[in-house]
């Protein structure tokens, strides 16, 4: 077998094993708390259950390779216009202010990408599939088209590199990005979780199962724009979209139709 078939092998491995570990500590960490402390009754195993658990493997291989191609062009458009002393100085900054600065910029970001996934009807065709959901719990969190994942990733990794909160152009590994998504993608399992608790004024900052329910509820055509920041409610305040009441939604879905069929969902195929 050829060498470099070896090593792309290899690392399809490593990353599919990567993968199954997450999967297990999720599974460990969010299904008792769902079972004692949800806010609706529901089944482990419920309907679609399979489909979201493909869509986690799915999530997790191919954004990665579709922002393969547009992040090294910016790299090498940041190496060549913007100058090299910019970045030195901002690596000189604590990590926490980094991690910090970069977790506001991606937010801020990722907030557009979101909302442009709702406004643009191209857009809208992949990101539905997310919100195709009637049932919302921790695994919810990985339905999604890669396309539509690359595109709201790419949102908030742009930014973040061009002010050189992470180095695209540094020769070691850069700890901010792999933090800043590590702490999203532990975040979003968490505001998509069964669970009915609340945060008092904690809500005014940061993003809670019941801010991020609200953005998937159907309860009326006037309550589907809101919530768009995955972490950073205040975000959503500044730009006008902001919606969080006591109550919980009644229903959860879209009025967009979409298919059952992974396959389908993939395809970008609607239901006859």
């Amino acid at each position: 077998m050829d060498i470099q078939l070896q090593q792309h092998l290899a690392v399809f491995a490593r990353d599919v094993l990567r993968l199954c570990l997450w999967l297990a500590i999720l599974f460990a960490i969010f299904v008792p708390v769902e079972r004692f402390f949800g806010r609706l009754p529901k089944k482990v195993f419920r309907t679609a259950f399979g489909t979201d658990l493909a869509y986690f493997f799915l999530s997790g291989l191919l954004p990665k390779l579709l922002l393969i191609v547009p992040l090294t062009f910016l790299a090498a458009s940041l190496h060549r216009y913007v100058p090299s002393e910019f970045y030195a100085s901002v690596a000189e900054l604590p990590i926490w202010v980094r991690v910090a600065g970069a977790i506001v910029i991606g937010d801020i970001g990722t907030y557009w990408a979101h909302r442009l996934a709702h406004d643009i009807p191209f857009l809208w065709r992949f990101h539905s599939i997310h919100h195709s959901a009637e049932e919302v719990d921790w695994l919810v969190n990985s339905r999604g088209h890669p396309i539509d994942l690359a595109f709201t990733r790419l949102f908030g990794l742009v930014p973040m590199y061009a002010l050189g909160l992470a180095q695209p152009t540094g020769n070691g590994v850069d700890m901010v990005p792999i933090l800043v998504v590590l702490i999203g993608t532990v975040w979003g399992f968490f505001i998509h979780a069964n669970v009915g608790w609340r945060f008092g004024p904690l809500e005014w900052f940061i993003s809670t199962p019941a801010f991020h329910h609200w953005h998937h509820a159907n309860d009326g055509p006037g309550l589907t724009h809101q919530n768009f920041a995955p972490m950073l409610p205040w975000v959503d305040r500044i730009f006008g979209t902001y919606y969080l009441p006591q109550s919980w939604p009644k229903k959860y879905g879209t009025d967009t139709s979409v298919s059952p069929a992974l396959v389908d969902q993939l395809l970008l195929r609607r239901p006859s």
